[in-house]
């Protein structure tokens, strides 16, 4: 952790809402004038989208079906670890970026599921924010959260993630039910030890609960609305926290712990920036102190 150069981490599964994280920290970025270096996790799986296939079904050939990309076997933990360590301590690191689609590839004049090559950290950023799925893993001597200020956790409960990989892989990516159904089992084990753990080294955790029925999500017709959710945000360590003040500006939210509020689902980009503005102005703050 550092007082002189920030990193926040947030970490969610597939499904837990990226876009809407990213546009709330955005959008706080922006307001406050903070320069912030963006990290994607994707630029830190261990494989291209060629030499994943290959590993996968070598794996399935040796008889693991449960190689997938929520271990540590199929990312490179400890590189980012050093990137973390590295830029809490001066401010710099090691990066790159993962290339999704064509769109992204062009500019680079790469294939797309292709990485670009390493480069360092500019320097001068304000703070380093880092959004994918092991912003709090840790693995044997690897522990990617003991570097990190702010740690998130973003997840949908596990019905809800299902529906909409199921989804998202039909309808977006041409995948049958049977091979996406395939993917959620052999990431399983993988899901049970190294993504569910992190949710407990997060300082604040916001989970996605639908109020409509999802009890079989294989044969759900579509993914329930924002306004068919409520969103329970935990509070790890709640001292400090302005909780009336929060409940006022969350309209229909009420506290069911004395740690959480569970919110409706349409409120979580304005829940974001409501509670994460206060404390990156706090580390800001140490920043600007600690000269």
């Amino acid at each position: 952790m550092s007082t002189k150069h920030p990193v926040i981490a947030i970490t969610g599964s597939s499904g837990a809402g990226t876009t809407t994280i990213m546009s709330s920290f955005i959008n706080i970025f922006r307001r406050e004038n903070l320069n912030a270096f963006l990290v994607e996790g994707d630029a830190f799986h261990r494989f291209d989208r060629m030499e994943m296939r290959q590993k996968m079904e070598e794996a399935e050939a040796a008889g693991n079906r449960h190689f997938s990309h929520f271990g540590p076997e199929a990312n490179l933990f400890r590189e980012l670890e050093e990137l973390f360590r590295s830029y809490s301590e001066t401010g710099t690191g090691r990066s790159r970026k993962y290339l999704h689609d064509t769109a992204e590839a062009a500019p680079y004049k790469q294939k797309a599921g292709t990485f670009t090559p390493w480069e360092d950290v500019p320097q001068g950023s304000d703070l380093l924010f880092y959004e994918g799925l092991h912003g709090c893993a840790a693995d044997g001597d690897v522990d990617i959260s003991r570097h990190v200020d702010l740690r998130v956790g973003v997840v949908p409960i596990i019905n809800l993630e299902w529906i909409q990989k199921l989804h998202r892989d039909q309808k977006l990516r041409g995948y049958s039910q049977e091979a996406v159904t395939d993917t959620i089992l052999r990431r399983m084990p993988d899901y049970v030890n190294h993504i569910c753990p992190q949710f407990a080294r997060t300082h604040v955790n916001f989970q996605r609960v639908p109020t409509v029925d999802t009890s079989n999500p294989f044969i759900s017709r579509d993914i329930p609305t924002a306004d068919e959710s409520f969103i329970v945000i935990r509070f790890a360590n709640p001292k400090g926290i302005d909780f009336p003040y929060l409940l006022s500006m969350l309209h229909d939210s009420f506290m069911s712990r004395s740690n959480t509020i569970v919110a409706p689902g349409g409120k979580m980009g304005v829940a974001m920036e409501l509670i994460f503005t206060p404390l990156i102005l706090q580390l800001m703050d140490r920043k600007r102190r600690a000269g």
